[in-house]
């Protein structure tokens, strides 16, 4: 990885991000959603830790933050990982195909390459679901003021999975290991169904605590 896009501004992502550019793309972008959304849910931890009221959920809190915190870094990650997978697909795309050899060597490199592209999503998928399930854990137990907070997070950890699920769709036609392909769509479509529910019932909690 050299384009090191977690490094930019948030201006100066945001215009590479609108530019005619295929990177960063929807990939990175779900990724990006991801990191807003744990960082909300270490926040919601945060402003928990340490009031009386919440004293019964300080082991709990404790355990959200620190493993959110280690969800923000492999998301953060992903930016610029999900980035890397697309331009390994687009180079392989521009290898040589004037011989047999050629034409085999460049077919093998983007079976590769595109199911690192597959894998790349589908790793962002599966922490912002781990993400929205510690969203989850907070209900009811978490600082009350922070509401909205954990509600935006989860709708940014949704984003993410959705985001995600969608860069894998579109990878799966293009891969010729049908068992691999399978495994990616059934352990998706398993990811984005508990993703959805996960989301309703904080949205459900939050809708309550906010709109009083």
């Amino acid at each position: 990885m050299k384009s090191f896009l977690v490094n930019l501004s948030v201006a100066d992502f945001m215009a590479k991000l609108a530019s005619k550019e295929p990177t960063p793309g929807g990939g990175s972008a779900a990724a990006l959603s991801g990191v807003m959304g744990i960082s909300l849910v270490q926040m919601v931890a945060s402003l928990t830790l340490g009031r009386k009221k919440y004293a019964d959920h300080e082991g709990l809190m404790n355990d959200i933050l620190a493993a959110s915190t280690t969800l923000h870094l492999d998301l953060l990650n992903a930016i610029d990982i999900d980035s890397d997978a697309y331009n390994q697909v687009s180079a392989a795309f521009g290898m040589p195909k004037e011989t047999d050899e050629e034409k085999a060597a460049r077919s093998a490199k983007i079976q590769e390459a595109t199911i690192i592209a597959t894998k790349s999503p589908f790793d962002i998928l599966t922490k912002c679901l781990d993400g929205l399930k510690l969203a989850h854990k907070a209900i009811g137990k978490s600082n009350t003021n922070a509401a909205s907070d954990l509600g935006v997070a989860a709708t940014n950890l949704l984003a993410g999975v959705s985001g995600a699920w969608m860069n894998i769709l579109i990878n799966l036609p293009g891969i010729k290991d049908e068992t691999f392909a399978a495994d990616m769509r059934k352990q998706g479509e398993d990811g984005v169904a508990q993703a959805s529910k996960l989301w309703e019932e904080i949205n459900n909690y939050v809708m309550q605590e906010i709109n009083q």
